[in-house]
């Protein structure tokens, strides 16, 4: 089934005569080969030689003996590892990068490796592809137990890796044993200086006080969002920054002098001249990388083409030193890179900065930051964007998910991505199957039509697939309740089939816990409707009694499975709990607006306004999520009317807004209320003037504002808060600020 991996495979037959008999390497729990290293043996050799050693007896029980080729005696049976004078037999031209060699004769088996951890990464693919042992996710792998160990003679299997950087950040790559296993990489541990670094090189807390020139002029006025790369003091702190760091860390490969997330770039006369006369802002990125790159030629540099850098310089290149990383941020993830509208801009800039670079990574994205547990299901897509990536000429790939927290079929997504990592060609068809069914055993078909069917509904539903999505989005029709319904039957038929299996039941549990969390997030959507967690008490609604404990059960269960935060940065799962409970602990407030219509001068933004203008009167209020219970308005006032349907004496009205600076989402600078009679004709009770944030402030908050009124006889309701007019020079980019608002209140 795995032999799909192999670049070579080569039985030599004698006409006439059956096929070579096995070379036997254990029989009856007794080694018959010994393990020979190069008499002048590296570290790496030592260690290749060490794993075998100790995987071969866990699988069998056998010690092989180990010794150098100078005590070797010819036509014992050998298995050679390392750079061996009998290696020689099978040429003894360079491997590519990390690749690696696996050979026999009719007698002893052969181990070559190239460069790095080629031969480590040659000694785990014998275990897996030859002798049956799996590596699935973090911690033991899986050995089968078996007392003679044998391999087909006349093998020649040879290996090279597509791109010499290969990295999915998920859980199980952490595991450093998974991480060789399946020949992946670490920003840990390659990178000197890893990311968004400029303020690592040139630190604001250090310079911008004194030397506020270093770094960005932004609408006439230096602010600390990113460097000014014109100012040669900015030039020499970097140097000298890497003349030290580089000293102290020589075996690092690669080096990052990148921006800052955001944009706020600099504008000044000299940063200003070189981008026009680049034709981007990249311009006097690529420039300065360069001069740095220049004074360190053993040394790699990598930059983000990434926001404002994204297209290419027009007339410097980036020096041979340089490596272009280039990201796929805004592209939807229900379609092909290759093929998928949203990926346009991204395709354009990936086949420009092919024209100037040879040296190009792409750092990729394949989880949702905002909700890491929400089903997600590209798992089918994964491949084909590796395969895209290396028909364009990209030397290396950061596949960001969701990092050190579990998220939605976290272990799968590595699996399926080391493997495409390495080579993206070949098909990952029975990658899939191997790990569903060595992974979920008796479950897996369960387990496989669940994730078939939602991928399945995905497409058939052409919703968009958003990193920065939300289970709760109207428009991710793939996880409406009748289907949440049809993949809860599917995997309560996977628990079935668990039985009493103790450590298969976790892991159908965990595959679970996405579905749990998306049926949980949208009940606080459906609030007092069906799928919510609010049911009629008395005149108003009050929490299900059966809430608290699921929700307590699903916290619980989410710890157990490795989740450290919900989504970037944000909650864990103690305090998700916490919010729950807050939540639960809410009494159902009444107003006059309830479930009243609701006419906007302005539209709302859909992919974060699930219940559309009904937001503002469906009797919920909205937490620190702003795609959960709030009307988003993106670059526009709001401005609401709602009708009561008849006139009424009001004294109170209270509303609430979020301010979320890294989602551009800002409190409003005002709010006034008018009242109408007959919808025409409005005057206004009140109106309050609110604080702006002049600081810093990138901490998501809810603000109440309850407002006093008079308004004896009143049937409409107009309601605007005005958006802030501009993004605050903090914040460093140059998007339009939104504006949320959640329950309006009328009493």
């Amino acid at each position: 089934m795995m032999n799909t991996f192999f670049f070579t495979l080569m039985l030599f037959l004698q006409p006439g005569c059956h096929a070579a008999k096995d070379i036997v390497l254990v029989e009856n729990g007794k080694a018959r080969h010994k393990i020979v290293l190069p008499a002048d043996a590296t570290p790496a050799e030592k260690r290749a030689a060490m794993i075998l050693k100790t995987y071969l007896g866990k699988i069998s029980g056998a010690t092989p003996a180990q010794i150098s080729e100078n005590a070797y005696n010819e036509g014992d049976a050998a298995i050679f590892i390392g750079n061996t004078g009998h290696v020689e037999t099978f040429g003894a031209d360079k491997l590519k990068g990390e690749g690696f060699l696996i050979a026999t004769d009719d007698q002893h088996l052969y181990i070559r490796g190239g460069s790095g951890k080629g031969l480590v990464y040659g000694v785990y693919t014998l275990l897996e592809q030859y002798f049956g042992c799996r590596k699935y996710a973090a911690g033991p792998a899986f050995v089968p137990s078996k007392k003679t160990i044998n391999i087909k003679p006349q093998l020649l299997d040879r290996q090279e890796p597509q791109f010499v950087y290969r990295e999915t950040y998920y859980p199980a790559p952490l595991d450093a044993e998974y991480q060789e296993w399946h020949k992946l990489h670490s920003f840990e541990d390659l990178w000197g200086l890893w990311g968004h670094s400029y303020f690592k090189l040139v630190p604001p807390k250090e310079y911008f006080s004194a030397h506020p020139e270093y770094f960005a002029l932004v609408n006439g006025k230096r602010q600390a969002t990113q460097l000014c790369l014109s100012n040669e003091q900015v030039f020499k702190i970097v140097s000298d920054y890497f003349r030290k760091a580089v000293a102290n860390n020589p075996d690092a490969l690669y080096w990052s002098i990148s921006p800052e997330d955001g944009t706020g770039y600099c504008t000044c006369d000299q940063c200003a001249l070189t981008d026009k006369e680049e034709g981007s802002h990249s311009g006097s990125l690529i420039r300065f990388v360069n001069r740095v790159a220049a004074q360190f030629p053993a040394q790699q540099f990598t930059t983000l083409a990434y926001t404002y850098t994204l297209q290419p310089s027009a007339r410097t290149k980036p020096a041979s030193n340089v490596v272009i990383m280039l990201s796929s941020i805004d592209a939807y993830r229900n379609q092909p890179l290759a093929d998928a509208p949203s990926a346009a801009v991204f395709r354009k800039a990936l086949a420009d900065w092919k024209h100037i670079s040879n040296n190009i990574f792409v750092w990729d994205y394949t989880t949702q930051f905002t909700n890491y547990l929400a089903p997600f299901p590209d798992y089918f897509l994964l491949q084909k964007n590796l395969q895209y990536f290396a028909d364009n000429g990209v030397t290396g790939v950061f596949s960001q998910g969701s990092g050190g927290t579990y998220s939605d079929m976290s272990e799968l997504n590595a699996y399926l991505q080391a493997n495409a990592l390495w080579q993206p060609k070949i098909s990952t068809d029975n990658v899939f199957s191997d790990f569903m069914n060595g992974y979920y055993g008796p479950a897996a078909p369960f387990i496989t039509k669940y994730l078939e069917a939602l991928a399945r509904n995905l497409q058939t539903s052409k919703a968009p697939l958003d990193i920065y999505g939300s289970p709760v989005n109207d428009r991710n029709n793939y996880l409406v309740p009748a289907f949440i319904d049809e993949y809860s039957t599917l995997l309560d038929q996977a628990e079935k089939a668990a039985g009493d299996d103790a450590k298969l039941l976790e892991k159908v549990y965990r595959a679970r816990l996405p579905l749990e969390y998306a049926a949980l997030q949208q009940s606080r959507l459906y609030g007092t409707a069906k799928y919510g967690y609010l049911v009629p008490s008395g005149n108003g609604f009050a929490p299900n009694p059966k809430w608290a404990e699921r929700v307590k059960r699903f916290t619980q269960q989410i710890k157990q499975a490795g989740v450290t935060e919900l989504s970037e940065g944000g909650v864990s799962p103690e305090a998700y709990q916490q919010e729950w409970e807050e939540l639960l602990a809410r009494p159902w407030k009444s107003s006059l607006a309830f479930r009243k219509k609701v006419t906007l001068q302005y539209p709302f933004t859909p992919e974060y306004t699930a219940k559309k203008e009904a937001t503002l009167t469906d009797g919920l209020v909205g937490g620190k999520d702003f795609s959960l219970n709030w009307l988003f308005i993106y670059g526009n006032d709001l401005v609401a009317t709602i009708d009561l349907e008849r006139a009424q004496k009001l004294s109170h009205i209270q509303l609430n807004f979020l301010q979320d600076a890294r989602h551009n989402i800002f409190l409003p600078t005002a709010i006034s209320v008018e009242v109408s009679a007959d919808g025409r004709s409005f005057r206004q009770v009140t109106q309050q003037a609110v604080k702006a944030v002049t600081e810093e402030d990138f901490s998501a908050r809810v603000e109440t504002f309850k407002l006093a009124v008079n308004a004896p006889d009143a049937r409409f309701v107009r309601i605007t808060a005005k958006c802030l007019p501009k993004m605050p020079l903090w914040r460093g980019n140059d998007k339009k600020p939104a504006i949320c608002c959640d329950e309006v209140f009328v009493n």
